[in-house]
């Protein structure tokens, strides 16, 4: 039975790298899938994972039906034995409510990797319509780490190594810190602390805040 499953994680847990071997795996079985995804790193119309594997996909746009795509691709002769769609917290409800469709009506087995949450601890609106329908959500098993070694649960984003916790939801960037927007992984005490690498390295080679005071001579020396 075709299912609408969900892998959710971290930057940095793997999921686009899975998002290939899947399709990879079935490809070597003869299998042909539509891969679509939205804003990769890599450009319009790819998929990338940041072991330097890439591939072709659909670039999923504002307000595209992908029920329809797929019906018509299938209409005109393609094929179309599986879905992959990766960055698809990017989606809007609506495009994963046609997802849905898609494994009811077409009989697809439909695989979406995402981000749960955006750099607030705020569910985006596409992976919080994932969780209410998919038909089951796989946490990847990779864990990315905070840098104090720590696995890290939420993501942040910087601004020339600082921290933010306003602006657009979605602002593309890397995790490269050297870009004006970066994005970091952190674990919670340090995402709540507000505490980059960057900024913990800064604190580090600070000097001290507070004097140290010379310790008293002793009078009968």
């Amino acid at each position: 039975m075709s299912e609408l499953v969900f892998f959710s994680g971290t930057m940095d847990c793997g999921k686009s790298t899975l998002a290939l071997q899947i399709g990879h795996n079935r490809a070597a079985r003869g299998l042909e899938g539509v891969i679509f995804t939205r804003d990769d790193r890599a450009g319009e119309g790819r998929l990338s994972s940041r072991l330097g594997l890439v591939t072709d996909a659909v670039e999923v746009e504002e307000g595209m039906d992908l029920y329809a795509y797929l019906v018509a691709h299938i209409s005109r002769g393609g094929r179309a034995d599986y879905v992959i769609v990766d960055e698809a917290q990017f989606l809007a409800p609506g495009q994963i409510d046609q997802l849905a469709r898609i494994v009811d009506d077409l009989d697809l087995d439909v695989f979406a990797f995402g981000i749960t949450t955006d750099f607030r601890t705020r569910l985006f609106p596409g992976s919080q319509r994932l969780i209410e329908l998919a038909d089951r959500i796989e946490a990847l098993q990779v864990e990315a780490l905070c840098w104090c070694g720590a696995r890290a649960t939420h993501n942040a984003r910087t601004v020339d190594g600082a921290m933010v916790v306003e602006g657009a939801q979605v602002v593309v960037g890397d995790v490269r810190q050297t870009a004006e927007v970066g994005y970091e992984v952190l674990c919670r005490r340090h995402h709540l602390r507000r505490m980059t690498s960057a900024t913990a390295r800064a604190g580090a080679l600070s000097p001290d805040v507070l004097p140290v005071a010379p310790a008293p001579r002793d009078a009968t020396g």
